[in-house]
């Protein structure tokens, strides 16, 4: 029943052969199991004759959830990674799915969970800002259905403006969550940041034919934009690597450009030198820095405190 469940929530419409074939049952038998989820409260419409077959009807009330061992497990260590602050602003409602959960599991699971839980220890991580979860699931299903939104959104300088958009898809970069969505009142892509998102966003039941994001894809949009925004610092640093070999250690956060097989350049914007420092020492190789002066201080100053 359970493989039956699985496949006819696709919500695609199957022939009682291909679904009798898969689950290697007899057509009675699936019949039968047919009709067992219609009695758990699933909506499973049925059409008779040779060509005849089964489709799960969308919509309606939400009926028992059947789930298989490994799934519920899965589904409440998800849960309790999110209510110790995976997704900032979750965590009461995590924390009450995830108490919901357990309360229906057989004594079986629930001993493994309690294990799970005394026998784990979490080191606090640095968070992201809150998120509100209407607005982020709101944000959601408006990408989803092509739905033109408005709402408010705070700039960095603390301005309100109202905002009429097209929203693309969300973008979850490290402790940050992003919305990019073409902007109709000044006729451009935007990148939002979800925790910067005032108020509940308003659906208004207008659709939109999709555009083609710039650079292919949401992620990179966002990505080429974060690199675009002012900072106090631009580091440059000649390093005697092979380019691959650095961008496995930078990521996102810089540009690398190859300067012959063993030797590349990378540049990176930053507002602190910190993170600069915390890269060239996991680099492990020789490098020159070109710019700026400050970095090339802090480097020095550490270099003789680590000495003594």
């Amino acid at each position: 029943m359970l493989r039956l469940l699985s496949l006819l929530q696709t919500h695609r419409f199957w022939t009682g052969g291909e679904l009798a074939d898969r689950l290697e049952v007899s057509d009675r038998t699936l019949r039968r199991d047919v009709d067992r989820l219609r009695d758990l409260g699933y909506d499973v419409d049925a059409v008779r004759g040779a060509a005849g077959g089964y489709q799960l009807r969308a919509g309606g009330a939400l009926p028992p959830l059947l789930l298989e061992d490994e799934e519920a497990v899965a589904i409440a260590v998800g849960l309790r990674a999110a209510a110790n602050g995976g997704v900032p602003g979750f965590e009461e409602t995590t924390l009450q799915a995830l108490t919901k959960v357990i309360a229906l599991m057989p004594p079986r699971l629930r001993r493994r969970m309690g294990a799970l839980q005394t026998q784990t220890e979490s080191l606090p991580g640095r968070g992201g800002p809150g998120l509100d979860p209407t607005v982020l699931t709101t944000l959601a299903q408006a990408c989803r259905d092509d739905e033109l939104l408005t709402f408010d959104y705070t700039a960095a300088d603390g301005t309100t403006t109202a905002r009429r958009v097209e929203p693309h898809r969300l973008v979850n970069l490290g402790r940050r969550w992003y919305l990019a969505a073409y902007d109709r009142d000044r006729q451009d892509w935007r990148s939002f940041r979800v925790d910067r998102v005032a108020g509940e966003p308003a659906t208004t039941g207008q659709r939109f034919r999709p555009r083609e994001i710039p650079g292919g894809d949401a992620v990179t949009y966002v990505r080429q934009g974060m690199r675009t925004i002012p900072r106090q610092h631009e580091v440059v640093v000649t390093v005697d690597r092979p380019a691959a070999e650095v961008e496995t250690v930078v990521g996102r956060w810089a540009d690398v450009e190859p300067l012959g097989d063993q030797r590349c350049r990378m540049v990176m914007k930053t507002d602190t030198l910190d993170w600069p420092v915390l890269v060239l020492a996991n680099l492990d190789c020789d490098f020159a820095v070109e710019q700026p002066a400050e970095l090339e201080s802090l480097l020095g100053r550490l270099a003789a405190r680590v000495s003594r």
